[in-house]
């Protein structure tokens, strides 16, 4: 029996099978996929194979894990040196971002569009409390919209409190499996709630004292949205590791980088000191701009100090 899953809760998953039943699912002994090492062996959006344990009871057993289209994932929170599986069989990556309560940081915004190229996810920015923008913050987005969208990410301005922007988003939605990323406190539940009026999703306000979201959702989980299409919410990240990740490869990442790489001397040029490099030419004549340059090199420093 085919199933997908809706929810991981560490040992226990929610599959739904092809008939629209769900089932209490666990992994049938020690599972290994084919080249993939991590924390979790199945995540939401796989496709599985289900033998039944109890049907009364709705309970099965994982026995087998379908090839995945792709998947994207993390730093494991407890093994830096392991990887944790966000979400398989993605359309689309949408990030949610705020220009405060809380402030999210371009570096965490860059980090989390690099895991989505690395496995060839579309990303979409979303910036939610257009509400609460004044003057100076609307100023601070127009930047991140000028900068984003001219790489080739759409980066829209919404409100999960007053609906603005809203019937775009959700046409951008329709028919994907979608997975939401972003800081606590950014609004992910808000926007579930808008969408789901029934889910009631727990929701919390940003702490005072240190101005960072609350975690609110503690394992990945799938939702049918009611104009067709799956989106899949996932605990808030503070940040967002890379892994498998080698100094010579984070400029394919940057789409910017990547139109102009092949013009440089050196082929294995890292766009630091090296002669005749097309992409510090690229930042000189502004084609690149300069606050993704240093993000990348500050992103370059940091895969060095894991020694990979």
């Amino acid at each position: 029996m085919r199933g997908l899953v809706y929810k991981s809760t560490g040992s226990w998953y929610i599959v739904r099978d092809e008939q629209g039943k769900n089932w209490n699912a666990r992994i049938k002994g020690v599972m290994k996929l084919d080249a993939i090492t991590s924390t979790n062996p199945v995540a939401v959006g796989d496709w599985v194979n289900l033998e039944v344990e109890e049907e009364l009871a709705g309970t099965a057993m994982i026995v087998e894990i379908e090839p995945r289209r792709n998947y994207l994932h993390r730093q494991s929170p407890r093994h830096k040196h392991q990887h944790h599986i966000v979400a398989a069989n993605l359309d689309l990556s949408m990030l949610i971002v705020t220009v405060k309560n809380p402030k999210t940081s371009t570096g965490f915004i860059d980090r989390c569009l690099i895991a989505s190229e690395m496995y060839h996810v579309p990303s979409l920015i979303v910036c939610n409390k257009a509400d609460q923008h004044s003057p100076k913050e609307n100023a601070t987005f127009e930047e991140w919209k000028r900068v984003y969208s001219g790489v080739g990410y759409p980066v829209l301005l919404v409100s999960a409190e007053t609906g603005i922007g809203m019937e775009d988003l959700l046409q951008r939605l329709n028919g994907k499996t979608t997975l939401v990323t972003g800081h606590s406190g950014v609004g992910k539940s808000s926007l579930l709630n808008r969408w789901l009026p029934g889910l009631n999703r727990r929701t919390q306000d940003v702490s005072g004292w240190s101005g960072k979201g609350l975690h609110t959702t503690t394992f990945a989980e799938m939702f049918d949205l009611p104009g067709g299409g799956r989106i899949i919410d996932t605990p808030g990240m503070r940040e967002f590791g890379l892994v498998n990740l080698e100094r010579a490869e984070l400029s394919h990442y940057f789409p910017e980088m990547r139109r102009v790489l092949e013009h440089c001397q050196f082929n294995n040029c890292l766009h630091l000191n090296e002669p005749d490099c097309a992409v510090k030419e690229a930042v000189r004549e502004g084609v690149i701009d300069e606050r993704r340059y240093l993000s990348y090199v500050n992103l370059l420093e940091s895969i060095d100090e894991r020694n990979y």
